[in-house]
């Protein structure tokens, strides 16, 4: 369970070229627009709505900001072990070589968690701005095939509408992009730049064009009173009420640091990088460059375009909103630019599910490639992409995004995603002690400061997430032991190699 993969191993796995590995094609500025087309999406254009208006109100810029300095802990992190060991896989991989092979089962099924449900997330959102843009040109689909059954939405006339049989849309834009994916990594890549070009500009438009109409009343008050913060403030309650009673998270401080937590994922994309490193073409200079410079650019973006949302509407309007920024800039009267604003918003969308289906697949090949998943999901095809998994993850994600309420799949992704920082944190302390004198293209500044409070920030973070998250995720990991221990650990490649040497 505790063995570990050496850094010469790893290296090597990387330096291999040729028939039956990953086609290098990824050049800095291709990694850039990879992690700008991963985060700047639901996290952005939909749960920033639901955050404001069940959590933090205004103060979700704030919440970004927190979120922000807890990613930017974790990513000096993913940018030394990415350009020491630039191996397809991420967390799983570097964890492999610092904790052992259980916690690299461990994180790897974590991150097939995270990169899926991120994906059906955003799909799932996908479908209401599809929606809009069918309403301009004079039709539009059936409630009944836009949502979940299990989802209560409010409609524009003031109705509630619980009568959905499934997400149609999504379903099949999860399928459309897992056949892009299939063809192939170039493809894929010259797709999401374009998109992130038309990404980028809708968010650089609506800052420039909403800012004018911004009502400072809608700013006030800045962080929403939290009714269990004051009793607590007055000797009311205690502490213990104070979670029991559900005060917790529900505006107030509290609130902005539980937003915190949910809008994590809206940064998961840099850490989706780090996943390409065996198709990056110069991966010891590019992956630091791809996983910073694309979290630095969507953090400034994020909390500008928050402060013009909740500037626009009251936070209040959002509430159960899973397109909260037609309903923002629908106060600009900047109607002839509505209909470009969806389809730039769809294009970002669609960007950030291709980033988070290639992500997943390529973290299952290299526990396939460890022998610690059956070959099928290591088999690549004529064009070098590890199509089996690709279709096996469109049926899994599709289906989650066709029946699975929004709200809910954004919390089960932060908590796994904080949960994959976390670890890499840890491994970064763990390595230096282990091997400091690996070479490391980039290093990590102030360690191990730099990684402790990446690790502080991430498990309080974790902390203010629903209970039920945390449900979910244990029983998510429970089934991912199982399958370690029934099938991961017989055949690990790593444990025969070793033991057949003890022999």
């Amino acid at each position: 369970m505790w063995y570990k993969k050496s850094i010469a191993k790893l290296v090597s796995e990387a330096e291999q070229s040729g028939e039956g590995t990953l086609k290098r094609t990824l050049s800095s500025s291709g990694l850039i627009a990879l992690g700008v087309g991963a985060i700047i999406g639901a996290g952005l254009f939909s749960l920033t709505g639901i955050a404001a208006a069940e959590n933090a109100g205004p103060a979700v810029m704030l919440s970004f900001i927190i979120a922000a300095v807890g990613c930017a802990f974790a990513g000096l992190c993913y940018a030394e072990f990415a350009s020491m060991i630039p191996v397809a896989g991420s967390a799983y991989t570097y964890s492999y070589a610092t904790m052992g092979e259980f916690m690299a089962w461990i994180i790897g099924w974590d991150l097939v968690l995270e990169y899926a449900l991120a994906g059906a997330t955003v799909a799932a959102s996908w479908s209401q701005y599809f929606n809009e843009l069918l309403k301009v040109f004079g039709t539009s689909l059936p409630n009944e095939l836009l949502y979940s059954p299990w989802v209560e939405h409010h409609l524009a006339d003031g109705t509630v509408f619980s009568g959905g049989i499934v997400n149609l849309p999504a379903i099949i834009i999860v399928c459309l992009l897992s056949l892009l994916l299939i063809r192939g990594t170039q493809e894929s890549s010259f797709v999401n730049n374009i998109l992130v070009v038309l990404k980028v500009a809708v968010v650089v438009l609506f800052i420039a064009l909403g800012w004018q109409f911004i009502n400072p009343a809608n700013h006030t008050p800045f962080i929403p009173v939290n009714e269990g913060e004051e009793l607590l403030k007055q000797g009311k309650i205690g502490m213990f009420d104070f979670f029991k009673e559900g005060y917790f998270g529900h505006f107030g401080i509290s609130g902005v640091l539980r937003a915190a937590g949910v809008l994590f994922f809206a940064f998961v994309g840099f850490d989706a990088v780090s996943t390409a490193a065996q198709e990056a073409i110069n991966p010891k200079k590019g992956m630091p460059i791809g996983i910073i410079g694309s979290l630095v650019i969507c953090t400034i973006l994020y909390v500008l375009f928050s402060y013009v949302m909740t500037g626009l509407a009251h936070y209040s309007e959002f509430k159960g909103d899973a397109k909260p920024v037609a309903t923002a800039f629908a106060k600009t009267g900047y109607t002839f630019l509505n209909t470009a604003m969806i389809v730039t918003i769809i294009a970002g969308y669609t960007s950030v599910i291709l980033v988070m289906l290639l992500g997943q697949s390529r973290v299952f090949y290299s526990m396939s490639k460890d022998g610690l998943l059956p070959k099928v999901f290591s088999d690549l095809s004529k064009r070098q992409t590890p199509w089996k998994t690709n279709v096996i993850f469109m049926v899994f994600v599709s289906l989650f995004a066709g029946f699975v309420p929004v709200a809910e799949l954004g919390h089960m992704v932060s908590i796994g995603t904080l949960f994959a920082f976390t670890l890499v944190c840890i491994g970064v302390i763990v390595m230096r002690k282990r091997n400091p004198d690996v070479e490391r293209p980039f290093k990590t500044p102030l360690v191990p400061l730099i990684p402790i409070l990446g690790i502080i920030v991430c498990v309080l973070m974790m902390a203010s997430l629903p209970l039920e998250s945390w449900e979910r995720l244990g029983i998510w990991m429970l089934i991912g032991v199982a399958v370690y221990f029934m099938y991961g650990k017989k055949h690990s490649l790593l444990r025969k190699e070793i033991e057949s040497g003890r022999e």
